[in-house]
């Protein structure tokens, strides 16, 4: 993969420690620094939620960096063009299609499908294969919740996602980069787990198109790569699915793709990562990267008995 390096903020744009710790002043400090015209459409509702228990209260990046440094491959393979190339990205209206191993299959508009399902704002740490974090506090719901609305059959072990394929609108799905259009799967369990979102945004509002607008996979135990993004098909099966990364590299991308300091990429080690939390040293100090990415308690009794150096 190319990897290119996040541009050193300046010190007058660096939000002070503290505020992190308060929501309320982080927002605003944010739309006095980066200007409330080019944060309007991310800035969070007036009110404010409970903080969640899967919070954690490790300093969080700062919004311009979720929103201009991401992987989006759809959008280009450098960190910095899907924040220009999805700028025109239309999400409304949008559609799932459901199928296979389900009680309730159908095309569903997304606003009939997420019809009472009630938001809330989680923060994780999310942990990126090349060896960069963040972390971000998501917009979105629990998959269980949507899983148990449109009735598995018990045959269903897994659910395969995909991504909308559209290259007039997705400019990198005229290259050969990947084997269009992008996919992904969970075992059952795992989208199951408390922890899974779909998240339809960031910082407590829908959107942007670049952080996976207007739906995507959250599996902050698990690496980036599995955060499929603009999803448009779920199906229920009894097959594993092929995923777009397994596809094209299978030495380097399996399916689980568990955060594991202990199984290193063919050509890095995962022993470390850099937080991106903006600060201009940030990236000079790597911290030790985490088994499950330091969520153990909620995730491991899913891998017991499972070989995860074979099964990565």
């Amino acid at each position: 993969m190319l990897i290119k390096r996040a541009t050193d903020i300046p010190s007058s744009e660096i939000t002070s420690e503290h505020l992190y710790r308060n929501r309320r002043q982080f927002f605003k400090a944010a739309a006095t620094t980066l200007g409330a015209a080019s944060l309007s459409a991310f800035l969070p509702a007036p009110s404010f939620a409970a903080a969640s228990k899967y919070d954690t209260d490790e300093k969080q990046t700062p919004i311009n960096d979720v929103t201009s440094y991401n992987n989006y491959y759809e959008f280009g393979s450098g960190k910095d063009e899907p924040v220009v190339n999805a700028r025109a990205f239309k999400t409304k209206p949008w559609s799932v299609a459901v199928s296979g191993m389900v009680k309730k299959p159908a095309t569903y508009n997304l606003e009939d499908l997420l019809k009472g399902i009630v938001m809330e704002d989680r923060i994780y740490r999310m942990r990126c294969v090349e060896r960069w974090s963040m972390v971000i506090p998501w917009h979105g719901f629990p998959l269980a919740t949507l899983v148990k609305k449109l009735e598995p059959l018990p045959s269903a072990k897994f659910i395969k996602f995909q991504t909308l394929y559209a290259p007039d609108r997705m400019p990198e799905q005229r290259q050969p980069t990947l084997h269009w259009p992008y996919t992904e799967g969970l075992r059952m369990d795992e989208a199951m787990n408390e922890l899974t979102l779909f998240a339809v945004g960031v910082y407590g509002k829908e959107g942007p198109a670049q952080n996976g607008a207007p739906i995507r996979l959250i599996t902050p135990w698990k690496y980036g790569f599995k955060g499929i993004k603009a999803i448009v098909k779920m199906e229920f099966t009894d097959k594993m699915p092929l995923s777009a990364w397994m596809e094209a590299a299978p030495r380097e991308y399996g399916f689980y793709a568990n955060v594991n300091p202990t199984v290193d990429h063919p050509r890095w080690s995962q022993a470390t990562e850099t937080r991106l939390t903006g600060g201009v040293f940030d990236q000079l100090r790597p911290i030790k990267t985490r088994m499950f990415n330091g969520y153990e308690s909620y995730v491991e009794s899913m891998y017991s008995g499972l070989d995860l150096r074979k099964n990565y």
